[in-house]
């Protein structure tokens, strides 16, 4: 059947994420790619904005970097940004995703159609809810809380 979620394990238990090939499938392809490649493992959740997402995937932890894999084009659908909504992050450059993403803590409908959605938290968004959050408006974390490893999962 092959794979159909990523499991997120942090320090305070695990996040289960359903992949959303019908939505988004280079995007998803890539998600298990660096996932099985061990790229997300200790990587810090660097902007987490309270009522608004938590973001990680960037390997510095600064919001800048990425994979060294190519920008992928978007695949942007007409699926809403609600609580529990994986997305990936970009430039202004709708086709810069690359390895960044961000998890939605409740309604973010005014993404819509601008960002990438390729998966939907299943279980655990307890635990996205419990991540630390920046201290100012950009949502920088100092001392951030990370993703021990990101593993995938079978059907």
């Amino acid at each position: 059947m092959g794979i159909t979620h990523i499991r997120i394990k942090l320090e305070t238990g695990n996040v289960k994420i359903k992949l959303r090939p019908d939505l988004a499938p280079n995007h998803v392809q890539r998600i298990i790619e660096l996932a099985s490649e061990g790229f997300y493992n200790g990587v810090v959740f660097h902007r987490v904005i309270p009522n608004f997402m938590a973001q990680t995937g960037d390997p510095t932890g600064t919001g800048t970097g990425s994979s060294d894999k190519p920008n992928l084009n978007q695949e942007f659908s007409s699926e809403s940004h609600v609580r529990g909504t994986a997305s990936m992050a970009r430039s202004a450059d709708p086709n810069s995703a690359n390895s960044q993403f961000f998890i939605c803590f409740g309604d973010c409908s005014w993404l819509n159609n601008q960002y990438t959605i390729w998966g939907e938290v299943e279980e655990g968004m307890e635990l996205i809810d419990q991540i630390k959050k920046g201290e100012d408006e950009s949502g920088m974390v100092r001392d951030p809380d990370k993703m021990i490893e990101v593993v995938t999962l079978e059907g």
